[in-house]
């Protein structure tokens, strides 16, 4: 399973296209809504120079203000390298495809997202050539959604802000909300939400938290992250059923035991470890075939 917030922070607006225009008013900026968008090669390195890409790349067409270039960022921590390659990407798209080009940051962390607003100016001293003004979304201002039906409303923007809110102290409540939401919905439209979600909290905490509800919330729903997260549950559940055995049997359990138990992401092999667990003489007899 690829865990990647940068991945997820991005790859969200290539599933749902609209979601930029629906979550201007959050932003500060005014965005009609598309009437199409349509993704555009991410790849902006020219004929001989370094190569560059954006992370997504979308074209947005809208009914009555004309269509324009968004470039979509993910990022993760400070990078001084992202005042020389921003500018570029900007004026490269828009002399490639002579559209207004907006520039979107999607942050996880308060300082990074304070970091990435900063504009970003190239002159001299009492004359500045180009200032690029990015817009951010991060922590700071996309909503903590702990309504079912406000999440219902929009899901997109729902699994948008539960991913900028991964550090967030309430994120239990906002991905409970979030799968409560996800109820009764289609398959089609769960699979990309269940994922991206669980992409975007990576290693923190939270995904284990992520984890359970959709093993217990969605657990009608079939899919392979889905069955992938129920079937880490039933081994977590087993794993700690083992040591619980071999403590209530007074056998004592090396630290490279219990390790080797934790880490098992195999069911049936620790269904195995589990049955001979009630018998085994040692911590150690359990891994013994008999």
């Amino acid at each position: 399973m690829v865990s990647s917030p940068h991945e997820a922070m991005h790859r969200i607006f290539q599933e749902y296209p609209g979601l930029f225009s629906r979550g201007s008013e959050v932003l500060g900026v005014d965005i009609p809504p598309p009437t199409s968008a349509t993704a555009l090669p991410t790849d902006l390195t020219e004929a001989r120079p370094v190569e560059r890409r954006v992370d997504t790349l979308l074209r947005i067409e809208t009914e009555h203000d004309g269509p324009f270039v968004l470039a979509i960022e993910a990022q993760g921590k400070k990078d001084p390298r992202k005042t020389a390659s921003w500018p570029y990407y900007v004026s490269y798209l828009h002399n490639r495809y002579g559209l207004p080009v907006l520039l979107l940051v999607v942050c996880q962390d308060h300082a990074t997202a304070e970091w990435a607003a900063r504009p970003i100016s190239i002159g001299v001293r009492r004359w500045q050539t180009l200032t690029l003004s990015p817009l951010v979304a991060g922590p700071h201002n996309m909503p903590v959604i702990t309504d079912v039906a406000e999440a219902r409303k929009d899901l997109a923007l729902a699994t948008l802000a539960a991913i900028t809110h991964a550090d967030n102290p309430d994120v239990g409540a906002i991905l409970k909300t979030l799968s409560a939401a996800l109820r009764d919905t289609p398959e089609a439209i769960t699979d990309p939400i269940v994922e991206l979600t669980a992409q975007g909290l990576g290693n923190r905490p939270a995904a284990q938290q992520w984890r359970n509800l959709v093993a217990v919330d969605l657990s009608f729903y079939k899919s392979f992250m889905s069955e992938e997260i129920r079937d880490e549950g039933r081994a977590q559940g087993r794993a700690e059923s083992i040591l619980l055995v071999l403590e209530q049997r007074g056998l004592t359990v090396p630290d490279t035991v219990r390790e080797r138990i934790t880490d098992c992401d195999d069911p049936e092999t620790l269904r195995q470890w589990l049955v001979r667990a009630v018998t085994a003489t040692s911590a150690e007899e359990i891994f013994t075939a008999k």
